[in-house]
C-alpha cells in the first residue's frame, strides 16, 4: 500500500490527497493522445446567490432535489460536473479525476481547438457574477493551480482562463468580480 499523497500531490489515477472526494457520474475517458493543457475557472452557486447546502454537490451528482427551489426545474435535466469545487470557506472537493473528461465546459473553444472538456481540467468557485470571491478561495484556488501546473506543465499562466473565455455570449462566469490579476500575482510566489 502506498503512501497517501498530501494535499499538493496528485496520485497516479488523479486524485488530489487529503481533500474531500464525492465521485460524480457525469464524466468519461479522454481522447487518447490528448495534453491536459488548459485550465477553466467557473463560478455556480445554487440556488443562484445563494452560499449555504449542498445543493451543489447533489447538482453534480444528479441528485438535486428540484423541488426545493423554482430555478431548479430549469436545470433539472443538466447532466454536469467539474474536477473541483472551491467552497466559500476554501474547502476544496474532487468530484472527478484530472485524467478523466469532466462535463464542465459544454459547447467551447480555444484558439481554434474546440470540445475544451476534452483537453481541460475544470475547477468551480462558489460564487456568482453579482459577488466578490472570498480569501480563502483564492489561496486555495492558487495552491490548486501550482499543483496541477506541476503535474501538467502544459496548463501555464497563459492557458488558465474563465468560462467566459472558451464559451463566449452563453457563459459569463467566473465574472466580473474574479480578480485575476490577484491570482495570477498568488501564482508567481
Amino acid at each position: 500500500m502506498g503512501v497517501k499523497p498530501t494535499v499538493n500531490e496528485i496520485d497516479s489515477e488523479g486524485f488530489l490527497g487529503n481533500i474531500r472526494q464525492i465521485e460524480s457520474p457525469n464524466k468519461d475517458a479522454r481522447p487518447k493522445g490528448v495534453d491536459i493543457d488548459l485550465l477553466i475557472i467557473h463560478s455556480i452557486s445554487l440556488p443562484p446567490g445563494d452560499y449555504a447546502g449542498g445543493d451543489i454537490e447533489a447538482f453534480f451528482c444528479n441528485k438535486l432535489d428540484v423541488k426545493k427551489d423554482p430555478f431548479y426545474e430549469s436545470i433539472k435535466d443538466l447532466r454536469v460536473s467539474a474536477h473541483f469545487l472551491i467552497r466559500r470557506d476554501g474547502e476544496v472537493i474532487q468530484f472527478v479525476s484530472t485524467e478523466l473528461r469532466a462535463w464542465h465546459a459544454g459547447k467551447s473553444e480555444f484558439f481554434g481547438k474546440n470540445r475544451c472538456n476534452d483537453f481541460s481540467i475544470g475547477i468551480e468557485l462558489e460564487g456568482s457574477d453579482e459577488d466578490s470571491f472570498a480569501n480563502l478561495q483564492y489561496a486555495s484556488l492558487s495552491s490548486l493551480v501550482k499543483t496541477l501546473q506541476g503535474r501538467y506543465p502544459g496548463i501555464t499562466s497563459e492557458r488558465i482562463v474563465g468560462h467566459s473565455d472558451v464559451s463566449p455570449g452563453r457563459k459569463t462566469d467566473p465574472g466580473p468580480r474574479f480578480d485575476w490579476s490577484r491570482l495570477k500575482n498568488q501564482l508567481k510566489k
